[in-house]
């Protein structure tokens, strides 16, 4: 399959055609629609990835981010991370996602959280990003680089974009010992799965010109949070991502937790620097 093929695929495992009605009904349960929305409210619904607006913000606390930085988040999803860093940090952050469905999304949620002025969202593919060399400070990439084939091209990309001396944030799921148990959030099946272990990853970054700064296994925090949920049940009883991701949701993070547990995946965070 080729690169292209490879795209489509992916893009069709996170279509999402009208996606503002569903999460305009299902938010209108709890809030109503003319009342604004806050980062945490939406903290449920909106961060797409293990631990999630928990993960974010331990990231973020050592990426460096300061009101001047010039930040994007590739693989946005519906916006969580970059209204977080915004409303964090009160720095502008640009989101790029392959799905239209997702960013038309990420554009009403910011909108009713405020932070419109703050974030702007355009979809993109990662490999081929619609920016100038040098024109970010830090790039966010979370649970994203499962689900490209090239890793090369992915971190040669996100170097561009970067300015010299630039924060490169990474939060990634990894392989270890076995087959994956499918389907998990990412994929249905291996077709449009790409996990790498450690090692090679991290020598994937090196190749592509970065040197890290920071890189912490969260294997242990990752399954101790999928217990928690497990034994306590979500964290709210409001919306979640069974409102984006669907019925398919429950089996899908399931068998996240069952490949985390039985040492099949685990959990890497990083800050890298380019060099």
């Amino acid at each position: 399959m080729n690169t292209t093929d490879t795209t489509d695929k992916v893009r069709e495992h996170y279509s999402a055609s009208g996606l503002v009605a569903r999460l305009k009904t299902v938010l209108s349960a709890t809030i109503a629609e003319d009342q604004p929305l806050t980062v945490a409210q939406l903290a449920p619904l909106d961060q797409f990835h293990i631990r999630g607006i928990q993960a974010t913000a331990e990231l973020a606390g050592v990426a460096g981010l300061d009101r001047a930085s010039r930040v994007l988040d590739v693989g946005c999803g519906v916006g969580g991370p970059t209204r977080y860093l915004a409303a964090t940090f009160d720095c502008k952050v640009t989101g790029v996602d392959l799905s239209p469905g997702f960013i038309d999304a990420a554009a009403y949620l910011s909108e009713r959280c405020g932070l419109a002025h703050k974030t702007t969202f355009e979809v993109a593919d990662a490999l081929h990003l619609p920016f100038e060399a040098n024109t970010f400070d830090v790039v966010f990439l979370q649970h994203v680089a499962m689900n490209v084939e090239d890793r090369a091209a992915l971190y040669a990309e996100i170097r561009r974009v970067l300015s010299p001396g630039g924060r490169f944030a990474t939060y990634d799921v990894v392989l270890r010992d076995g087959d994956v148990v499918y389907p998990v959030p990412w994929a249905r099946d291996a077709s449009t799965s790409f996990v790498r272990t450690e090692t090679d990853t991290r020598q994937d970054l090196e190749n592509a010109g970065f040197s890290a700064a920071v890189w912490r296994d969260d294997t242990r925090l990752a399954t101790d949070w999928f217990k928690a949920v497990a034994e306590n049940g979500p964290s709210s009883s409001g919306p979640n991502l069974s409102a984006i991701v669907g019925p398919e949701f429950v089996a899908r993070t399931r068998n996240l937790a069952r490949n985390l547990g039985e040492n099949r995946l685990g959990v890497v965070s990083a800050i890298l620097k380019r060099n």
